[in-house]
């Protein structure tokens, strides 16, 4: 019979080990970040409309969507299903690529073997928004898709016999968020490639140019100009003065033309400039453009920028727990909380902020000011790193909330595609109707939608696997496109 002593050793041994592999189960390498980051961008393909290159690497999926904008006498094939259903919205779309950019612009150094990947999940949209910003003169087609009747269906992309209405924006029915938000986008992307192919970069640039203008020029809200077909899928509930500001801010760091310069400082203030708001999103940039202006000030010491640097600092503040200006909301567990649906996509946002922000304060030696407090840029790494680490599996559930990463992940994605048979092993139609028997199934995906972030957990840390709870299990563009740059920073970082 065992001693009592040693049977106690024993248990004590036991209970610390328990302890000890709780705590560290989830301490993540930069290899661990780099295959996220390698999954983060794969994810970008099965989201691709349009026909699909030879070097697709999720095979599951199949050409769709090649007769876009014809009914219209435009070409609008190509671009991305925003999310789980088979829409190309712009608002979205443009906001993702954007992202995109940003991530690459920031942390493409960092992004090695996959920076190429990167930049052709980028080309994807621009090639798409190239088309639909040069169609037709004053025109910019911003979505094909009705969603209300997409919405009646569960069906692959590749069956999609919706109707593909074509949705557009003009002088008569302006939309100036979605179109300098799409000039922002290309104008971003121009930096991307100017190096790499400067003739596609002057393109998207010149491209950028004249969209701006056209936001500007007639200005309005296309939620207003298209009502239903993108209300309340994607409103523009933040109106469109947040989009102009932070167009002009791209276009200033793209052509470092000083009218853009002008533009800024003379419209800053009615276009907000001087509001502090804290969300980023596809609708609201407000956070994001104080983050880019801020940089000219940080690094170049340009004064006309000093505001934004303040601002900048407000919406950091509002993140760090115990800072005089905290206001954020987080899990019990420690995860970021915005709202019920798609939190994660405020989640991957901010982290990419903080981060950004980070580097720019990191050139000059500069902090974060909140009232009396000062935070330097390893604070606001600390933070992101925290973010993303409970996004990638450390968190009170233990599951990664990137589809195919770890050992446990999201199996019931809210996603038409992934949660149908292939093409490939199913090639007959499967009609409108007859795919919900797949949407109330309580089996996994058959196709695995690698690097997905779904929408993630509620305000409690609690987590439901199931199709039909589209809050939690329906992935977006716009959810990875800053994880995209995050999980290049921490991919290089030792910490």
């Amino acid at each position: 019979m065992a001693h009592p002593i040693n049977m106690l050793i024993l248990c004590f041994t036991f209970f610390l080990l328990l302890n000890l592999s709780h705590n560290f189960a989830f301490a993540f390498t930069s290899q661990d970040y780099s295959v996220a980051l390698e999954k983060s961008i794969r994810f970008f393909e099965g989201q691709r409309s349009g026909k699909l290159p030879a070097n697709q690497r999720l095979k599951w999926r199949g050409d769709s969507g090649l007769s876009d904008g014809s009914g219209y006498h435009v070409d609008l094939v190509g671009g991305y299903y925003d999310a789980g259903d088979n829409i190309k919205f712009g608002l979205p779309m443009a906001f993702t690529t954007t992202l995109l950019a940003w991530s690459v612009i920031e942390f493409g150094n960092s992004m090695h073997g996959q920076l190429e990947n990167a930049k052709e999940a980028i080309r994807w949209s621009t090639d798409y928004l190239l088309k639909a910003a040069t169609a037709s003169p004053n025109t910019l087609y911003v979505q094909v898709g009705d969603p209300n009747e997409d919405h009646k269906c569960w069906e692959r992309p590749e069956d999609m016999d919706t109707p593909r209405n074509v949705y557009k924006v003009s002088p008569q029915n302006p939309g100036s968020d979605v179109a300098a938000e799409t000039a922002a986008a290309l104008a971003a992307a121009s930096i991307v490639f100017k190096d790499s192919d400067p003739s596609y970069s002057s393109k998207l640039l010149h491209t950028a140019q004249q969209v701006f203008d056209f936001a500007d020029r007639y200005r309005g809200s296309y939620s207003d100009s298209l009502s239903s077909v993108v209300c309340p899928f994607y409103c523009s509930y933040s109106g469109y003065h947040d989009e102009l500001l932070w167009g002009a801010s791209w276009l200033h760091r793209a052509s470092q033309d000083a009218s853009y310069l002008a533009y800024i400082q003379s419209n800053g203030q009615t276009l907000g400039a001087t509001e502090d708001d804290y969300s980023f999103s596809w609708d609201d940039k407000r956070p994001g453009t104080k983050i880019v202006l801020s940089k000219d000030f940080l690094e170049k010491s340009t004064q006309e920028f000093q505001a934004y640097k303040v601002h900048s600092d407000n919406y950091i503040c509002s993140l760090i727990p115990g800072s005089p200006s905290f206001q954020a909301q987080y899990t019990p567990g420690g995860l970021l909380f915005k709202g019920s649906a798609s939190n994660l996509q405020y989640v991957t946002s901010s982290s990419f902020l903080l981060l950004t922000y980070a580097k720019y304060l990191k050139t000059n030696g500069g902090a974060v000011s909140c009232g009396a407090s000062r935070y330097p840029a390893e604070k606001l790494v600390e933070l992101a790193k925290k973010q993303v680490d409970y996004i990638l599996g450390d968190n009170p559930a233990r599951i990664s909330y990137m589809v195919g990463f770890g050992q446990r992940y999201p199996l019931r994605v809210h996603h038409r595609g992934s949660s149908l048979p292939s093409v490939h092993t199913h090639p007959g139609h499967i009609g409108c109707n007859d795919g919900f028997q797949s949407l109330n199934s309580g089996s996994p995906n058959p196709n695995i939608l690698v690097g997905a972030i779904v929408g993630g957990p509620d305000s409690k840390d609690n987590f439901e696997d199931d199709r039909n709870n589209y809050e939690q299990s329906e992935p977006a563009t716009y959810i990875n496109a800053p994880l995209v740059g995050a999980l290049a920073f921490l991919s290089a970082e030792s910490i």
